[in-house]
């Protein structure tokens, strides 16, 4: 117990540059005498701790010293390897030293067991290019034009402010502030159509958290029924938790979900295989669309063969 506290404190000062004895105390939940016995026994093992009294002193670390490699576990160690792999396997990560560096350090290889490729099929160079400009406008905090196709099909030009990119739900996000509506926005890379990187910079801002307790006014509970032989598709698009299997096979997956033209689009692409539950506009819009692709199906059919 007392080996973890020290290692913890340790961390903290190589994290923070210095700390008090109350703060420390406070940190790990025990008196402030313990602080004081545990800066002895570090000091004692070789620890190059240092104290200045006055109203801006504290516990102080030389600037010199470091972490021994010996500190992580061999477990510890094949986890930062494997951490460093998967940041490469974003869209514009080139091969880094760092890697290897840290190879040689820990006088380990770094198992190849985990491959990850977060880019499309397909063509790849196009969304490097476009990663690679996003995220030197969210380091420099620079403005940026987008040119942007909503899940309504509309195109609109929009000035953002670019704040962290998100890899979620196989797909890759950009959280901004959109200056056009005064508010915070989650916009697909995909559908980001053009971009341009501007001088202006803007102000930090972090992007609100999402209170999952109140869910989004865009969202609606839905409530599908797919027969069994969609199960390998119901299983890769739904939770096990959003999954209730039927005494016949069927399965019904009910999930909060924006009710807009993207999830229409995407419940046609199982074709007969979905019945819409609920919401009842849902199921309404659904068969108005299928019924509209028939149509335009069927007209191009005839057209063609005559």
């Amino acid at each position: 117990m007392q080996e973890s506290r020290l290692f913890k404190i340790l961390y903290y000062l190589l994290s923070q540059g210095h700390a008090t004895a109350p703060e420390l105390a406070e940190e790990l939940e025990v008196s402030v005498r313990t602080i004081y016995r545990d800066i002895d026994a570090l000091s004692s093992a070789g620890i190059p701790l240092f104290t200045e009294s006055g109203r801006n002193g504290g516990i102080y670390l030389l600037d010199t010293f470091t972490l021994d490699r010996v500190i992580l576990s061999k477990e510890e160690k094949q986890e930062v390897l494997t951490a460093l792999q998967s940041i490469h396997a974003a869209p514009d990560m080139e091969p880094s030293p760092v890697l290897s560096k840290l190879s040689a350090l820990f006088q380990m290889q770094s198992d190849t067991w985990l491959e990850v490729d977060y880019t499309r099929w397909g063509d790849k160079q196009s969304d490097k290019i476009k990663f690679d400009s996003l995220k030197s406008a969210i380091l420099q905090r620079r403005c940026v034009k987008i040119s942007y196709v909503s899940s309504y099909a509309q195109t609109t030009e929009r000035i953002i402010h670019p704040l962290k990119l998100l890899y979620k739900g196989r797909a890759w996000y950009l959280k901004a502030f959109c200056t056009n509506r005064q508010q915070f926005r989650l916009f697909r890379l995909n559908r980001i159509l053009h971009l341009e990187i501007l001088n202006e910079n803007f102000p930090y801002r972090s992007f609100p958290e999402t209170d999952k307790s109140s869910p989004s006014e865009y969202e609606q509970q839905v409530t599908l029924c797919f027969p069994q032989e969609m199960a390998y598709r119901v299983y890769d698009e739904f939770a096990p938790e959003q999954i209730t299997l039927q005494e016949d096979g069927t399965l019904l997956a009910s999930a909060r979900m924006p009710v807009d033209n993207w999830l229409i689009g995407f419940l046609l692409s199982f074709g007969p295989d979905v019945t819409v539950l609920s919401p009842a506009d849902l199921k309404k819009d659904l068969a108005e669309q299928a019924r509209l692709t028939y149509e335009k199906n069927k007209l191009s059919g005839e057209l063609s063969a005559s």
